[in-house]
């Protein structure tokens, strides 16, 4: 289950996807997209399985993949702290076919003594993707840790087209 828990009057609505880099779990409120987990994740207490309410979500996906989409028009339900909102709102600005360091969305932030703390946001987003942190890379331009995986996180970067011989 995700690292938050939902109120219980809240219905949350989920479907599971497959994709070009694996099965997806994507789960919704009322107000946008909350989660999107690789892999078969696990489902919050009271969830409610709705191909309909995830469809508009998983359309979008579909049409990243098949390089129809460089940018998500959806609503999202950011769940966490102050700290990692920011962090996750700052990874929505990184372009399509582009990458950034820890640092630098340190820096952006108005925090640039934070980066590890950046790192820990950054491996917390619960909507991977459309929240990229697939785009976030070391200084040195390696590929560091990423919650789908090293070779997902290579293949999106690799999608985009934000792979360069500098990158490894």
């Amino acid at each position: 289950m995700l690292g938050w828990v939902n109120a219980v009057s809240e219905t949350i609505y989920y479907s599971r996807i497959k994709s070009p880099v694996g099965p997806l779990l994507l789960a919704a409120s009322d107000q946008g997209l909350l989660a999107l987990e690789f892999g078969r994740g696990k489902l919050g207490a009271g969830w409610v399985e709705s191909e309909e309410r995830i469809a508009p979500f998983a359309r979008q996906l579909a049409e990243y993949f098949a390089g129809q989409r460089r940018a998500f028009d959806l609503p999202l339900d950011l769940r966490g702290t102050d700290f990692q909102k920011r962090c996750w709102r700052e990874l929505l600005k990184i372009p399509y076919g582009e990458t950034r360091s820890y640092a630098d969305i340190a820096r952006a932030i108005g925090n640039p003594l934070a980066v590890r703390a950046v790192g820990l946001a950054n491996g917390q987003n619960p909507i991977a993707i459309i929240v990229p942190c697939h785009r976030v890379i070391g200084s040195d331009g390696s590929l560091t840790g990423y919650g789908g995986g090293i070779e997902t996180k290579r293949r999106l970067l690799e999608l985009e087209g934000a792979l360069s011989g500098s990158l490894v």
